[in-house]
């Protein structure tokens, strides 16, 4: 007669035991969030719903912004949709889906709602880094638009290097800004003595 051998099912039992234990890490859930929503929300915006929602409302904004920020002190500066450029010669540039900042406020974002924190304190996060990397691209478009009349060269490698760069970098600082907060809200509230009001009568 055959003998059964239950260690299979204890094998499985442990690994299962262990995934759950693991799953439950603050890091591991962190991590797992952080993939979830980042694949998602990069798949919604290249997809025609996320470029019709998201992507070309936000680039047009972008480039009216750049534009009113540039007529403080160029007034032959004009803009035509996502194009910008002088309505003397004529030569500008075209803000395209990368040159928006919006990948790096998917990253912000899934960074900062996959963190474990209060609802309040991630909305806090999230809109301060949105307003901190959209002005610091402004910079960017504005100085690319006069870096293209000037030198294609020097606009070719700020364009593709020293932004792209600079922009992550933003959205990190950002963040890591945000987890100090967060830590310091965390301190204060444990470290403030407890009221204990005692009310008498006589």
């Amino acid at each position: 007669m055959p003998r059964l051998d239950a260690s299979g099912g204890t094998e499985s039992k442990d690994s299962s035991r262990r995934l759950l234990d693991a799953l439950r890490q603050p890091m591991t859930r962190f991590v797992l969030i952080f993939a979830v929503l980042l694949i998602s929300l990069f798949v919604f915006y290249l997809l025609p719903w996320g470029e019709r929602f998201m992507a070309t409302p936000i680039t047009s904004a972008v480039a009216v912004v750049s534009v009113s920020v540039m007529k403080w002190f160029d007034p032959t500066v004009a803009s035509e949709g996502i194009a910008i450029f002088d309505s003397v010669t004529k030569q500008g540039i075209t803000v395209v889906r990368g040159c928006n900042g919006m990948e790096a406020v998917i990253i912000l974002f899934a960074s900062v709602f996959a963190f474990p924190a209060t609802f309040r304190q991630k909305c806090v996060g999230f809109i301060a880094g949105f307003f901190a990397i959209h002005a610091l691209n402004i910079v960017r478009i504005v100085s690319l638009y006069y870096l293209a009349r000037y030198s294609m060269t020097w606009f070719e490698w700020f364009h593709l290097y020293v932004w792209q760069m600079l922009i992550i970098l933003d959205a990190l600082v950002v963040w890591l800004l945000w987890l100090r907060w967060i830590n310091k809200n965390k301190i204060k509230k444990h470290t403030q003595p407890s009221s204990n009001v005692i009310s008498t009568t006589g």
